[in-house]
């Protein structure tokens, strides 16, 4: 079992940036492909990025492709999402999220909220 707790979110204008962290307890965080979602008001919660256990394949929705990159650290147990050109539309609660190999993903952190400003 993991728990997640994510950091980092806060309000930017747009064009600028903000670098997401989840903190994963339990010692076997190598073992679990970590995504990042979000959830705008009135939307339903979207895939946003993810990397697998190893950290050797990541993938992205297509509208944050070459803005937003995934990353992680085993050692330190943390999972980042460095936001670029951020736009008004990236506006939203952002959570991380883990599985182990094809199941879905079954461990959530509690958000943290992103508010990019126009």
């Amino acid at each position: 079992q993991v728990q997640l707790v994510e950091s980092g979110g806060g309000l930017v204008q747009a064009g600028g940036s903000l670098r997401l962290s989840c903190a994963a307890s339990g010692r076997t965080f190598s073992s679990y492909d970590m995504g990042w979602f979000r959830q705008a008001p009135g939307k339903e919660r979207e895939f946003v990025a993810g990397i697998t256990w190893s950290g050797g394949v990541t993938y992205y929705r297509g509208s944050v492709k070459g803005r937003f990159t995934i990353s992680r650290d085993n050692a330190k147990n943390t999972v980042y999402l460095q936001m670029n050109s951020l736009k008004p539309e990236d506006t939203a609660v952002y959570y991380c999220a883990a599985k182990i190999g094809a199941q879905e993903y079954n461990y959530w952190g509690q958000g943290t909220q992103v508010t990019v400003s126009s």
